[in-house]
């Protein structure tokens, strides 16, 4: 049964890896959720005090991860439109053009969203567009950070025998 719910327990983790970089998954709280399944229905423990400081980190990251696609969209020169046609992008990009639609779909979406704004020329589009596209890498790269700093707390708490 434990291996059962390890099975469980590292397909949440490799979920919340995958949902770090496709933002319809939420990433960071699967992998958390993974952590607490660890915790609290396997043998194993984890220090309570490590379990609340994971909490605190992954509504931080994810909190930072919206903000920092926003404010950098915004310090870039994007407006409403701009950052709306990022998220549009990067949803249509992952559906349609997977892989390469994590990078090409938040770029076009917010180039269309700026270019669509009052007095957004071309080059002010692209300038827009690479804050977007800055901003959705320096999110991933967070939660990534997090996500398996979670794996290697987990990894540490089992004792490998042979």
């Amino acid at each position: 049964m434990e291996t059962l719910l390890l099975i469980g327990i590292g397909s949440l983790l490799l979920l919340g890896i995958i949902g770090c970089i496709i933002p319809i998954i939420p990433g960071l709280p699967i992998s958390y959720i993974g952590l607490l399944m660890f915790h609290f229905f396997s043998s194993y423990s984890i220090d309570d005090n490590l379990l609340l400081f994971m909490a605190f980190v992954v509504i931080a990251v994810t909190i930072f991860d919206l903000w920092v696609q926003f404010h950098l969209v915004q310090k870039f020169g994007g407006k409403k439109k701009a950052v709306n046609g990022s998220v549009i992008g990067l949803i249509l990009g992952v559906l349609f053009f997977p892989p390469v639609g994590l990078i090409i779909g938040p770029f076009l979406g917010a180039f269309i969203g700026a270019r669509a704004e009052e007095n957004s020329g071309t080059y002010k589009a692209i300038k827009i567009a690479l804050g977007a596209l800055l901003g959705f890498f320096v999110g991933i790269i967070f939660k990534l950070s997090v996500s398996v700093y979670i794996i290697c707390i987990i990894f540490k708490a089992i004792p490998i025998t042979c």
